[in-house]
């Protein structure tokens, strides 16, 4: 049984190091960043305006041959998410546009709909087996940490995702560009993908 005493001083630490725990990291843009991230910003010159991001209000750039486009809300321009592990990105997906195969390698990804119907949504697993489904407005769908992700939005208006990551800075890592817009010579790639030299210059331009 543990003595009263012993409770009272375990509370009083408690206490005493709950106080000193501090409640943010907002991210230090002027100073040197390491690998843990940000420095943190002089709590004497933080604002409420870096806790707030204004950026979802304006549609993403679409204007590419995947036909969508994404606004970042991560620790590199809302400077509050530093160190919270947290982070929220907004996507547009055009009619017939896609969000192709990528993977965050430190990352989980909460997706919901907010707009759009008929969006084919899916994951691979590393067992190589497809789980994909037909979204619309709001439903939602988790995407596991590093696995391969794609959307399709094969709807009739275009389409609105909110995605939400476990990670205040998550990285991305494209499949077509990681194979074929590398600077990885050819010959390589051909040998590592059993592709011949054609196919491989002929998607996505090639590489060397």
């Amino acid at each position: 049984m543990i003595s009263p005493i012993f409770f009272v001083f375990s509370l009083i630490v408690s206490c005493s190091y709950a106080l000193h725990v501090q409640d943010f990291c907002v991210a230090d843009y002027t100073a040197p960043q390491g690998p843990a991230g940000y420095s943190c910003k002089d709590p004497a010159k933080v604002t409420v305006d870096d806790f707030v991001h204004s950026g979802f209000g304006v549609p993403s750039n679409s204007s590419n041959v995947f036909k969508f486009g994404f606004t970042p809300a991560f620790a590199s321009n809302l400077p509050g998410l530093n160190g919270l592990g947290v982070s929220l990105g907004h996507t547009d997906v055009e009619i017939g546009g896609v969000v192709p195969i990528h993977s965050h390698p430190g990352a989980t990804e909460l997706v919901v709909v907010a707009e759009g119907s008929s969006i084919i949504g899916g994951f691979i697993g590393s067992n190589n087996k497809v789980y994909q489904k037909i979204l619309n407005k709001g439903d939602t769908m988790v995407l596991p940490q590093g696995l391969y992700h794609f959307f399709v939005n094969q709807g009739t208006t275009p389409a609105i995702i909110y995605a939400a990551f476990s990670s205040e800075g998550p990285t991305v890592q494209l499949m077509d560009t990681s194979l074929f817009k590398n600077d990885l010579a050819s010959d390589i790639i051909a040998k590592t993908t059993l592709l011949d030299a054609a196919q491989i210059q002929k998607l996505l331009g090639g590489t060397n």
